[in-house]
């Protein structure tokens, strides 16, 4: 076996370009190393086996399916494409040990990936999947795990996660219906957040919801990027409207108000929070990433709610929700959870409560976003991401070293390097991190004005070498 690790687990998952980073062996050999995790062939542990709408990923779900059999596991295989937060509420409701989703989520269409979920509540952490990746390692280096027989029966999972979503959202709101038109991107959202916003007395109008390996030549991420049609079929509508993307496998949500207009992740977020923080629905807190904008910070404090923030990675989120630190989370990547449903990030929820705001309100959501802005500020955050180059790296690795007391004119006051080098400044921030799921380091920021956050943002790019 080579000096070099093969299977690495980053922010979410494993993830690598399908053939080269990202293997058949590998896969097989993490669902092996998994089984044994989880205490097969003793225990026999029941294993939830899903996948999305990518190239290879129902082959992937069954040879996985094969070698958790021949473990001594019981593989449960999902029947057709299924968002990952459905599988999220498969693993809790049907008392599995774990579960195992092929998806590189909203990475381009030559990524495949697979994520590994626990019982309580979300992905793997860090010890966990390092011991995983360890064991995969070792039967990558003694040859191929032994099978057994792939199910024939396949699980249906999507109904009972959309019956008790509309169990815990309740009764719809009253008044004039909201007409929503949802992206899905070409990813497996399509057919399960389109059905919940009609279960809550939405018109809904289905975009790219046919599934293409390709995502139609791009990423599915609901970036502002991909989401200029969502924008132009939005604010061509008429009536109370909105729009909702979500990415490949249904775990970020982003959302366009009536204006076309594409809400940031910090806005989205705030409007959330607010949104359930008013109805009663949040008593012990709210867990954020560093790189979330402050107006989520002042939403909450409004409500008497305390806000800690975590290092990058929707897992950190929910071992605050798991340990009861805090009812809900999210992140700058729009993922989003409210802990009575669900402690991972799921876009599904997520749409079909920005649709209540509107339906509740009876008005856009720049209404209600006035409103919090006009009390609270609403400063600018945003991101940019551009290749791990040598010498980005290098900069990246530098920055540490040569911090000035002041940046883009505002003055440090604080420095955190729990994840990349985040600078705390007095009227916002600047983070430079790697990313933890493609070959890319990201700068996100934060400033007081629009203008000022494309500014900053210019200058922490500029630190390296862009």
């Amino acid at each position: 076996m080579s000096g070099r690790a093969r299977i690495r687990f980053g922010t979410s998952g494993w993830r690598g370009v399908l053939g080269e980073d990202f293997t058949f062996a590998g896969a097989r050999a993490v669902a092996a190393a998994l089984a044994q995790q989880v205490g097969a062939p003793a225990a026999r542990p029941r294993i939830l086996v899903a996948h999305d709408t990518r190239f290879l990923g129902e082959r992937l779900a069954e040879e996985a399916a094969a070698v958790l059999a021949g473990a001594g596991a019981v593989p449960l295989l999902c029947a057709g494409p299924a968002p990952t937060p459905v599988v999220n509420h498969a693993l809790r409701a049907r008392r599995a040990a774990a579960a195992l989703v092929f998806t590189a989520s909203h990475n381009p269409a030559a990524y495949q990936g697979l994520k590994i979920l626990l019982p309580w509540g979300g992905a793997a952490p860090d010890p966990v999947t390092r011991r995983i990746a360890a064991r995969a390692e070792r039967w990558l280096a003694r040859g191929e795990p032994p099978r057994g027989p792939v199910p024939v029966k396949r699980s249906a999972l999507i109904p009972a996660y959309l019956e008790a979503l509309a169990r815990r959202l309740g009764p719809r709101p009253r008044g004039r219906r909201p007409r929503v038109v949802y992206d899905a991107l070409h990813g497996c959202g399509a057919g399960v957040l389109d059905r919940a916003l009609a279960a809550r007395g939405c018109a809904v109008e289905l975009l790219r919801g046919e599934a293409d390996p390709g995502f139609g030549g791009a990423a599915p991420d609901p970036t502002p990027a991909r989401l200029a049609g969502l924008a132009r079929r939005v604010r061509g509508g008429r009536g109370l409207r909105l729009g909702l993307a979500t990415d490949g496998d249904a775990d970020r949500i982003a959302a366009v108000d009536a204006d076309g207009r594409i809400l940031s992740e910090t806005e989205l977020l705030a409007l959330l929070i607010d949104h359930l923080a008013r109805h009663g629905f949040l008593e012990r807190g709210v867990a954020i990433s560093i790189a979330t904008g402050s107006f989520v910070e002042r939403v909450a404090r409004h409500y008497g709610l305390a806000c800690t923030r975590h290092p990058i990675g929707f897992k950190h989120l929910t071992a605050a929700l798991a340990a009861g630190r805090a009812d809900v989370a999210g992140e700058e990547s729009r993922g989003f959870a409210w802990a009575p449903f669900a402690r991972d990030k799921d876009a599904v929820l997520a749409g079909c409560l920005v649709a209540e705001i509107v339906a509740q309100t009876q008005a856009p959501l720049s209404a209600r976003l006035a409103e919090l802005a006009g009390r609270h500020g609403a400063p600018a955050c945003g991101r940019l991401s551009m290749p791990a180059g040598a010498r980005a790296r290098a900069a990246l690795l530098a920055l540490p070293r040569r911090l000035p007391r002041r940046f883009d004119g505002a003055r440090v006051t604080e420095l955190d390097e729990r994840d990349g080098v985040r600078l705390a400044l007095e009227d916002g921030f600047v983070l430079w991190r790697a990313s933890g799921t493609e070959p890319l380091v990201r700068v996100y920021a934060e400033a007081p004005s629009r203008r000022g956050l494309a500014r900053r943002l210019a200058a922490a790019a500029a630190r390296l070498g862009r």
